[in-house]
């Protein structure tokens, strides 16, 4: 079993920044592709990036391509995204998921483990 817990999500300007931490326990996760997601009221949870477990392979939205970034420190067994130019639109509730195979992954159905969430909330 591995358990996630998000930290790192608050209130925050829209064009503003927040990293968001993923710290792992119960197993390392040196071997597995780490993801993000965020489900908006009202919404479905949607997929916002990933990672290999070697780092070798990144994925993301469009609509946050080029203002977050996913990255690892397997020795702290903790995932980050880093969140810049914050828009209202990003306003969600943000979940860290791993899966056990290495793979970056984009689809919620294939990662077993998940966090229980961290709001991140921009402001107009």
């Amino acid at each position: 079993q591995v358990q996630l817990v998000e930290s790192g999500g608050g209130l925050v300007q829209a064009g503003g920044s927040l990293r968001l931490s993923c710290a792992a326990s119960g197993r390392t996760i040196r071997g597995y592709g780490m993801g993000w997601f965020r489900q908006a009221p009202g919404k479905e949870r949607e997929f916002v990036a990933a990672m290999s477990w070697n780092g070798a392979n990144t994925y993301y939205a469009d609509s946050v391509k080029g203002r977050f970034t996913i990255s690892r420190d397997n020795a702290k067994n903790t995932v980050y995204l880093q969140m810049n130019s914050l828009r209202p639109e990003d306003t969600a509730v943000y979940y860290c998921a791993c899966e056990t195979t290495g793979v970056a992954r984009v689809r919620a159905s294939e990662y077993p483990y998940w966090g229980q969430g961290t709001q991140v909330t921009a402001s107009s």
